[in-house]
């Protein structure tokens, strides 16, 4: 991989997790990283974990939180080249229990957030001939019983990342997702709201469906997030990188 020196990445979510793993690798490359989470705590955290990457408390699904954040990287680095749109939500629920109001979270958190982050970068991304990486799941393709809201909302994401890459190709702006399999983090409790008896089978189910026999660690897949990011990933745009160990299979 090149350095990322002189670039400055937006990642959402970024406080833990897969998003916490891309801050860290763009920032060992050189890039100047915003990370964004509601929890001011885990941002801080996050943020002192590397000299180039500053942490902004920021709800991903909120457009007033979204346009600020566009705003603080511009007032902190005068540029925006790549943005990761990596915070997600998720709420277990069959057809006859699911609420309006986790609806309307999910899809603001996994499809609207990120389309209006996109556009508010946009003008930036076009002057730097940016990038944006979405992350995906594997649940966008593979039907899970009782997460329809969540693998729509994923699938959603993944129309929208090659619809936008033939918008913004000819802008020289590059647009790609990684889909991610099951990995180890606080998704399942934090996000899900999993008990940690429910947790333990959810991951023994998910190893024997794995065929490489394991659960994915953040790192696994923050590598092929920076990868598309990379410039000189110059000809690769509306890409759906599966990073899940097999588990789609």
């Amino acid at each position: 991989m090149t350095t990322f020196e002189g670039r400055v990445a937006i990642v959402t979510g970024g406080g833990a997790g897969i998003g916490h793993a891309v801050a860290r690798q763009l920032a060992d490359r050189g890039a100047h990283v915003l990370i964004t989470g509601r929890r001011p705590e885990a941002i801080a955290a996050a943020a002192a974990a590397h000299p180039l990457i500053e942490g902004f408390v920021a709800d991903a699904a909120r457009p007033e939180t979204i346009r600020a954040t566009v705003g603080e990287a511009l007032r902190r680095w005068e540029r925006l080249d790549i943005i990761v749109n990596n915070a997600g939500a998720g709420q277990p629920a069959g057809l006859e229990q699911v609420s309006a109001e986790s609806l309307d979270a999910i899809f603001r958190t996994n499809v609207f957030g990120p389309t209006l982050l996109s556009q508010a970068a946009l003008p930036e991304l076009r002057r730097t001939r940016g990038a944006i990486v979405n992350l995906s799941s594997t649940l966008a393709r593979k039907p899970v019983l009782g997460f329809s809201a969540y693998c729509a909302s994923k699938a959603a994401l993944e129309q929208l990342t090659r619809t936008w890459a033939l918008e913004l190709a000819p802008h020289g702006v590059r647009v790609n997702a990684v889909a991610s399999g099951p990995v180890e983090s606080d998704f399942l409790r934090e996000r899900m709201g999993f008990s940690d008896d429910e947790i333990a089978a959810i991951k023994a189910q998910e190893v024997e469906m794995i065929p490489l026999g394991r659960r994915g660690v953040p790192d696994d897949v923050a590598r092929w997030v920076v990868a598309l990011a990379d410039p000189v990933a110059d000809w690769v745009t509306g890409q759906i990188i599966g990073v899940d160990g097999g588990f789609g299979l």
